[in-house]
């Protein structure tokens, strides 16, 4: 593709459960992980090579509703996008040349995501318990960071 000398994009589908590790589905998340640590190092790549007009970006999708996710149901959740808003959603963001395409959803508001994420970051930073999020003695600590106190 470098070789060609042609413009384009890679983008990969990442997890939000990739970034911050829920307990309950570790081999998913692990294999998120990745995802996002493979595409941060493809774009480092990318742009440091001469001549490269490719670029590469993590799509990190909130609820979407699809025939993967719908396990039997008909109708879309309330809280789930539709794909036809997460691609919507995701041009938008390329077009404003986003790396790290957050995508929020009906449930889930952006503002929200990212105090997650940044919880998950501290929990290192904090020599926190891992997880501490889900942890019995920083629920409160959580919640007030939630709410940016």
């Amino acid at each position: 593709m470098i070789k060609r000398g042609r413009p384009g994009l890679i983008i990969n589908t990442g997890s939000k459960q990739g970034i911050t590790t829920p307990p309950g589905d570790p081999a998913y998340n692990v294999s998120k992980a990745g995802v996002k640590a493979f595409t941060e190092a493809l774009q480092h790549e990318l742009r440091n090579t001469d001549g490269c007009k490719l670029t590469a970006h993590l799509l990190i999708p909130g609820f979407v509703f699809t025939g993967l996710t719908a396990r039997g149901r008909t109708e879309k959740p309330a809280g789930a996008w539709t794909a036809e808003q997460t691609v919507d959603f995701m041009i938008e963001r390329l077009e404003a040349g986003d790396f790290y395409i957050l995508c929020p959803d009906n449930d889930v508001p952006r503002a929200l995501d990212e105090r997650r994420i940044l919880w998950a970051a501290g929990d290192i930073v904090e020599n926190r318990p891992p997880l501490s999020r889900w942890h019995k003695d920083y629920g409160d600590a959580f919640a007030a960071f939630v709410k940016g106190k």
